[in-house]
């Protein structure tokens, strides 16, 4: 694993306290997601296979100042998932955005728009599941 650039525990809504048993952390090349406290899970996808970033502030995470990004990607395991209630949450998407751009060219890859997953859903409304994925 390369150096680490970013890290940040999955935070509770409310006063942003960092209680809970996600952590989200990226190098130069992948994305780590880990979670759980008996049961440890642990899942990366690489940054060329992310397709889309948005992210989003309700009105309580603006107030305790955090925001969650969507993320599309290409990958099998992780698929679409939600990087969800972090601190620093547009200084993350902006270095993920410049990270995923400079792997593509690096890697020669070109840019391919998928508008919707493998069995035609669009995701213009998400529907996030306690495991941070959308669907």
């Amino acid at each position: 694993m390369g150096e680490v650039l970013f890290k940040e525990r999955k935070r509770l809504l409310f006063f942003g306290l960092p209680w809970t048993f996600t952590v989200y952390s990226f190098d130069e090349e992948r994305f780590f997601l880990k979670s759980g406290m008996l049961n440890i899970r642990e899942d990366e996808v690489r940054l060329y296979r992310i397709l889309d970033l948005s992210l989003s502030r309700s009105l309580f995470q603006r107030i305790f100042g955090l925001g969650s990004i969507k993320v599309d990607s290409s990958d099998k395991t992780m698929g679409c998932f939600v990087i969800k209630n972090i601190k620093n949450s547009q200084e993350c998407k902006e270095m993920l955005s410049k990270l995923i751009e400079e792997e593509r060219q690096r890697k020669r890859i070109s840019g391919r728009e998928f508008m919707s997953d493998h069995s035609g859903h669009e995701y213009d409304d998400y529907d996030f599941d306690d495991d941070d994925h959308y669907h």
